[in-house]
């Protein structure tokens, strides 16, 4: 089962968790069972072996299962409890001593494992944080440019598997330089911060949002109406033309660009994409047009 297991954990499949739970005890309550009759048959030599024999299983137990603490407690309980069992019943006062010793040995072994535990805990939950952070823009909180390379991917297989591509809409805000100008950098990034937010709203749970830097945005995948990219795109704008109200009287009205480009399968890298709309948003800039598509 262990086998099993791991061949299908290195290929990213389902893994027989709840059987694993289900035979680990058992594991543990016939290494137990195997104690517990030696300690009665009479031979406190093969006794002493097999208490011996268990109590090295413990460190393997521990170690290998401290993900789950409670488990290694059962585990461990369940081969060495019988150890004291039989070592009342075996008539043999030295084996006595384990009802001294297995208690103590549980314990330890108990809140080592749960430390680890705690331990492994503490590393993931930093190597998630350090992955977010590296993938996400501290400031506004959507994708920046490593983060939406990376989710990307799973939309250009999708693109590529149904055969249609999806939209990708480069947003260039017009008039962001004059609010920081005006108002300093610290109104600048509230704006950001709400831009980003109108945007998250607009784009719904199936798009991916990502800033690229400064006052540039990236909106990709199924948008609401996305059979319809320039309707789409008109919404952004016409939502990035209401004002913000950054603070009680510092009220600031802006604009945007924006650039469309088909994202159309793994063939069409999203480097290329973000380039094809970063022209289409230049060319709009340079006609004095809110959006473009991408030739």
């Amino acid at each position: 089962m262990l086998v099993l297991a791991h061949r299908r954990a290195q290929q990213g499949n389902s893994t027989p968790t709840d059987l694993y739970i289900l035979l680990a005890p058992l594991w543990g309550a016939t290494v137990g069972y195997g104690a517990f009759i030696s300690s009665i048959s009479g031979d406190w030599v093969a006794a002493t072996l097999s208490f011996l024999s268990a109590a090295a299983m413990v460190g393997g137990i521990c170690f290998r299962n401290f993900a789950a603490p409670r488990l290694v407690a059962i585990m461990i309980f369940l081969s060495l409890g019988p150890c004291c069992i039989g070592a009342v019943l075996s008539g043999e006062p030295v084996l006595l001593l384990t009802l001294v010793q297995i208690p103590f040995y549980l314990f330890a072994m108990s809140v080592a494992a749960r430390k680890l535990n705690a331990m492994l805990i503490t590393t993931m939950e930093a190597e998630r944080e350090n992955d977010r952070r590296a993938r996400h823009d501290g400031l506004t909180g959507l994708l920046n440019r490593a983060g939406l390379f990376h989710a990307t991917t799973c939309e250009l297989d999708r693109s590529a598997r149904i055969g249609t591509g999806v939209p990708l809409f480069y947003i260039d805000l017009d008039g962001f330089k004059a609010v920081n100008d005006a108002h300093g950098h610290e109104f600048g990034d509230k704006l950001l911060v709400q831009v980003a937010a109108r945007l998250r709203q607009l784009a719904g749970p199936d798009a991916l949002v990502a800033r690229m830097g400064g006052d540039e945005f990236v909106i990709v995948g199924q948008v609401p109406g996305a059979a319809e990219p320039n309707t789409f795109a008109d919404s952004v704008i016409a939502e990035i033309e209401r004002p913000f109200h950054l603070a009680d009287e510092v009220v600031v009205e802006i604009g945007a660009s924006i650039g469309i480009a088909p994202v159309t399968g793994v063939g069409n890298g999203i480097d290329k994409v973000l380039g094809s709309a970063d022209v289409a948003m230049y060319e709009a800039k340079r006609h004095k047009k809110k959006s473009a598509v991408a030739a």
